[in-house]
């Protein structure tokens, strides 16, 4: 194998002539930059994004004033918009788990300038999916009621109630990766430590926690932080599973089924790659990061995507087959319902992005075309919020008793809420870009220095041949 060949799957995964101190001024350049010397993008994006999350407040201000049925809830259709997002934004947030800790575990060199980005993109999308269930209480100022802890009227949770369930799921998901987060952040801290001034300094020494790069603090370091690789890989199965079985564990038609909780996880990291990539395109254009997020990284992303979403669909499959093969007229008739009913639009659209046009990443253009790439990750989430959509309405407006059906019909502050979600997510992601390193420095530096070794060690060998 020739020399150019070796050395090109290093270069896809960081950009070719880059140097130590370039990736470390490249990368702490942005936290770094003056208030006053702040991208005019940047402004724009933070701007709307808070237009948006005022727009949250004044939903949620309007909600807990006047109650739930501001929202288009009615007698069959018991759960909406609220549910259908949580289990949306929750789904989001497992692409920074699995590419933080699975390919950590996996020793994937590609996800060391995406990680620390797709971590911050978790924590953000598990505090959008959080409100949720809180919001969709009757009273939900007392939301505590659902933490198990000695208080004095003597009463405990029902741990039968997936609402329960949920909060245990939520809860430690969100820990375990906030402290996966944070410990990976604190070399970093070190770093723009030691390269700041004033205020900014005493705030990052404090986050730092005294890093000084010691061999003690190197080893205390790697061991806590695969420590929590290990603990937060099962978590990717297990949170949107526990999620599944809030469906599961019903009776109600197209919910009772054992397929969701794989069905579900497969779906929430075809949502969550997405989400990391539609956030990647533009980060990549705007800052000039083409040396950090190379085409290896979108072309890797968009197979994760492939196989995920093809599972996805075979999921899509199996759930016609269950209904048929039950032979129950209850599992038959929702099948034919959500093909045919009155949401058979949203089923088809479905099918469609997430089943037909996900097959398109087979192709090598579709793979590392951005553009076409980044309008395909938009519309795979669009497809996945249709699927939660169908799913919940689909096979509650049509229940057991046709004298209860009823359409449900999501009202203003159902988009407000939804919509609102996203100035929440947006405001928190445009703060996290400009006052923390997005890419991880010391691991692309580290990365560097291996491919240094790499070119090092072909070029004696080279040497020696020739001398033969």
């Amino acid at each position: 194998m020739q020399r150019d060949e070796r050395l090109q799957s290093s270069e896809a995964i960081i950009g070719p002539g880059q140097t130590y101190s370039g990736i470390t001024d490249k990368i702490s350049g942005i936290p770094l930059t003056d208030l006053s010397k702040t991208p005019r993008g940047w402004i724009v994006g933070f701007a709307i994004a808070f237009v948006l999350l005022m727009m949250y407040l004044i939903s949620i201000i309007w909600l807990f004033a006047r109650g739930t049925g501001i929202w288009g809830l009615n007698i069959p259709v018991a759960w909406g918009f609220a549910i259908i997002n949580f289990v949306w934004w929750i789904g989001i947030g497992h692409a920074g788990t699995l590419i933080s800790a699975i390919l950590l575990l996996f020793q994937q060199k590609w996800r060391n300038s995406i990680n620390r980005m797709a971590e911050a993109m978790t924590l953000f999308a598990v505090a959008c999916a959080g409100m949720y269930p809180i919001l969709h209480l009757g009273r939900p100022w007392l939301f505590y009621w659902l933490i198990p802890y000695p208080n004095t009227m003597g009463m405990w949770p029902q741990f039968r109630s997936p609402l329960a369930w949920d909060v245990f799921a939520i809860s430690t998901y969100g820990t375990v990766s906030l402290l996966f987060w944070l410990i990976g952040l604190i070399p970093d801290f070190a770093i723009i430590r030691d390269r700041s001034t004033g205020i900014r300094r005493v705030i990052f020494s404090f986050l730092s926690l005294g890093w000084r790069s010691s061999s003690r603090h190197w080893h205390r370091y790697e061991m806590a932080y695969l420590l929590l690789a290990g603990l937060s890989t099962p978590l990717v199965v297990s949170v949107h599973s526990i999620v599944s079985l809030d469906f599961a564990v019903a009776q109600v038609p197209g919910w009772h089924v054992t397929v969701f909780p794989p069905y579900f996880v497969a779906g929430a990291v075809f949502s969550g790659f997405a989400m990391v990539v539609t956030l990647m395109i533009p980060l990549r254009r705007w800052y000039g990061l083409q040396n950090f997020f190379t085409m290896k990284h979108f072309d890797n992303m968009a197979k994760v995507m492939l196989v995920t979403g093809s599972i996805v669909f075979y999921g899509y499959l199996m759930e016609v087959f269950f209904g048929w093969y039950s032979a129950n007229e209850f599992e038959q008739y929702m099948v034919l319902n959500r093909m045919i009913g009155p949401y058979a639009p949203y089923y088809w659209a479905l099918i469609l992005i997430n089943g037909l046009l996900t097959q398109l990443l087979w192709i090598k253009f579709f793979r590392q075309n951005l553009p076409v790439l980044f309008v395909l990750s938009i519309i795979f989430n669009v497809g996945m919020w249709l699927e939660r959509f169908v799913i919940v309405i689909t096979s509650l407006h049509r229940d057991f008793l046709p004298s209860s059906w009823d359409l449900y019909i999501p009202t203003f502050w159902d988009w407000s809420l939804y919509i609102g979600s996203f100035g929440l997510f947006f405001s928190l992601f445009f703060l996290f870009i400009r006052f923390l390193p997005m890419i991880n420095i010391f691991e692309m530096s580290l990365l560097k220095f291996e491919e240094d070794e790499k070119e090092h060690k072909l070029q004696q060998a080279a040497a020696t041949s020739a001398a033969d």
